[in-house]
């Protein structure tokens, strides 16, 4: 692109000279009109030659009314125009229309290319090698080789190739490129490493937990590279736009060359005012800004960590309305611990030992935290029939008694009475009851955390224009209620079910008003339906499933929920930019059009009504590549 933008460059500056030059010649000399033409033709002919050729290709392929094509004839049309009687010749203005409709195409090559560099600045995730360990020695390989469960060795100043788990030392990593954080991340043996991220000092070990096609950094590519297919409805409406307003224009700009010349025999008056009617009515400022302009705003989205998966889902950004939020994994940090242990009859560590190994072959976070509480499963006892119910607990047997692990429902299914103590009461966590044979023998409290930022975020959002905020889990009344409360959200709706998030989403779509959208937030699988049902799903990238990423339009690269009021920032500005560029150019081009019929528009004019109002609707287009005050405060940072 760069080499292309130097030989575009280098051809504007020779044409231009070479104009100076035939200018001076026809002033110092008598030439014929022929001969004068074959001079202008040689500027003429080295600034567009590359625009006939497209627009003859153009036409071939039933491509007519473009900017090439209006370029084409209006600058050939004033070549001719000296040649009808009494006609002054325009060849100095025909072969100053193309250069600077030129100096426009190269402000929108300059301005994409400077978007797209920033863009892959930012992505620059791509590993080029991997190291290895197979058969005892260290080899490098290209990342689409690495399989999964392999040992990888990742050395300071190296990307880390795929997604794995830290077997062996201590390190820093760069996220930058993931989540716009400046703030390096420690990580050691048993942490998760995603790809994309620079290791900074120490060598790390690492099993590769998936294939290079399906990490991290694979995804982000994939998903930028994408993104510029999911156009707006703005763009669209462009496009649209443009196939209808061209040809309007050219049979009006037809008509003004020829109506008024029939009945006033002046001809070359008419034509001409005809041809810069149709300079001044060419749309490529709308046609290049507009797409441009959301192109840039994705890109500012992403230096803060929001990636946003194509234009349509910025412009959804920006009039979202009401947000829902899933809560554990994301306004919670989902990690579990146990925070109380009260036994009946029994010790508290015997209470402990029964609801661990009763839940010891579960993945759900709850299990895990009874685990991690009691994490001596080698202990001689005997574990069978185990059964999950979902949404109650699980059933099995320890050393041949019958052991439940579950909530309240189970309980009253097995017509056992609980008992409650306080922390039951304030909804602090989740309570986890164990009952023996028929026997109640206690319960555990178990907590999530609320992350730092999420009450931040829930103001924040208030503050971004949001009119709702809503949270659906799973979890208890009590809990829904404490963690509601806690952040300042506006409804919350508790012990859902997948199909039941569903369902409230459907009631807070019909509840909407005018143009505005509904964002979903969630991390898990049982989030992937209703992320794919909101208008706008909002996937936790750092901790997410795969489903969620793979069901959302927008993805948070570092699980802050508080970026999602910086990303609708960015989506606000990028809209606001998008209408300026649109009245702006089609004001200007209105007045010149109106002056161009009246005869009171030159075709210097006419060329600012096109390349000038193109180039500055193109400079303001790259705006929304700033973030500027809407960054993070770890983005200001970086860049202080």
């Amino acid at each position: 692109m760069e080499k292309e933008n130097k030989v575009k460059l280098a051809r504007i500056v020779l044409s231009a000279v070479l104009l100076a030059a035939a200018w001076a010649l026809e002033r110092c000399t008598a030439l014929p009109m022929w001969q004068l033409l074959l001079v202008y033709m040689v500027p003429y002919l080295v600034a567009g030659y590359d625009v006939l050729l497209e627009s003859g290709e153009n036409i071939a392929h039933g491509e007519v009314f473009d900017e090439d094509f209006l370029m084409a004839v209006a600058t050939m049309g004033a070549l001719a125009i000296g040649f009808l009687p009494g006609a002054e010749n325009q060849f100095p203005e025909a072969v100053f229309v193309m250069i600077f409709f030129q100096v426009g195409e190269l402000f929108e090559d300059i301005a994409e290319g400077r978007s797209r560099r920033s863009i892959a600045q930012l992505m620059d995730l791509r590993p080029d090698t991997a190291h290895v360990v197979r058969s005892g020695r260290e080899l490098t390989v290209a990342p689409g080789e690495v399989q999964v469960g392999e040992t990888l060795v990742v050395k300071p100043g190296e990307k880390v190739p795929v997604d794995g788990v830290v077997l062996e030392g201590r390190s820093s990593l760069d996220t930058v490129a993931l989540t716009g954080e400046s703030v390096p991340r420690s990580v050691a043996e048993g942490d998760t490493v995603v790809s994309g991220c620079v290791n900074l000092t120490g060598v790390l070990k690492v099993r590769a937990a998936k294939a290079y096609g399906e990490s991290t950094a694979s995804k982000i590519l994939e998903l930028v590279e994408n993104a510029s297919s999911h156009k707006s409805h703005s763009e669209s409406f462009i496009a649209r736009f443009a196939r209808v307003y061209t040809p309007v224009v050219v049979g009006l700009a037809l008509l003004l060359a020829v109506v008024p010349s029939v009945v006033t025999g002046q001809w070359a008056t008419w034509v001409y005012r005809g041809l810069v009617f149709l300079v001044v009515s060419c749309p490529c400022a709308l046609v290049i800004s507009v797409p441009l302009t959301f192109f840039s705003g994705i890109g500012g989205a992403s230096r803060l960590g929001v990636l946003v998966k194509g234009a349509n889902y910025l412009e959804a950004l920006a009039r979202v309305g009401i947000v829902v939020f899933d809560k554990t994994g994301t306004l919670t940090k989902g990690t579990f611990e146990v925070t109380a242990v009260h036994p009946d009859k029994i010790d508290e560590r015997q209470l402990l030992h029964l609801a661990a190994h009763v839940e010891r072959y579960s993945n759900h976070p709850i299990a895990l935290s009874l685990r991690n509480a009691y994490p001596d499963e080698t202990d001689g006892c005997k574990v069978d029939d185990v059964q999950e119910m979902p949404g109650l607990g699980v059933h099995a047997m320890v050393n041949g008694e019958t052991v439940n692990v579950g909530n309240e429902k189970l309980m009253a299914s097995l017509g056992i009475e609980v008992c409650h103590c306080d922390k039951c009461k304030s909804g602090a966590g989740t309570v986890i009851h164990v009952v023996i044979g028929n026997r109640y023998a206690g319960h555990i409290v178990i907590s999530d955390r609320v992350k730092d930022d999420a009450a931040l975020a829930v103001a924040r959002l208030k503050q971004a224009g949001v009119k709702k905020t809503v949270m659906l889990t799973g979890d208890y009344e009590q809990v829904g209620a404490a963690v509601a409360r806690q952040l300042g959200l506006d409804e919350y709706h508790a012990q859902l079910m997948p199909a039941d998030k569903v369902a409230q989403v459907e009631r807070l779509l019909a509840s909407k008003t005018g143009h505005d959208t509904l964002a979903m937030v969630g991390d898990g699988i049982n989030d992937a339906p209703v992320l794919a049902r909101a208008d706008l799903g909002i996937a936790m990238g750092a901790m997410g499933s795969d489903a969620a990423i793979e069901a959302a339009d927008v993805v948070l690269m570092d699980d802050k929920p508080s970026k999602i009021a910086a990303g609708i920032q960015v989506a606000k500005r990028t809209l606001r930019i998008a209408r300026e560029n649109v009245v702006f150019s089609i004001g200007v081009k209105a007045v010149i059009l109106l002056l161009a019929a009246l005869g009171m528009a030159g075709m210097a004019l006419a060329v600012f009504g096109d390349v000038g109002v193109l180039v500055l609707a193109v400079l303001n287009a790259t705006r929304a590549l700033h973030t500027g005050g809407h960054a993070m405060p770890a983005a200001r940072r970086r860049r202080g």
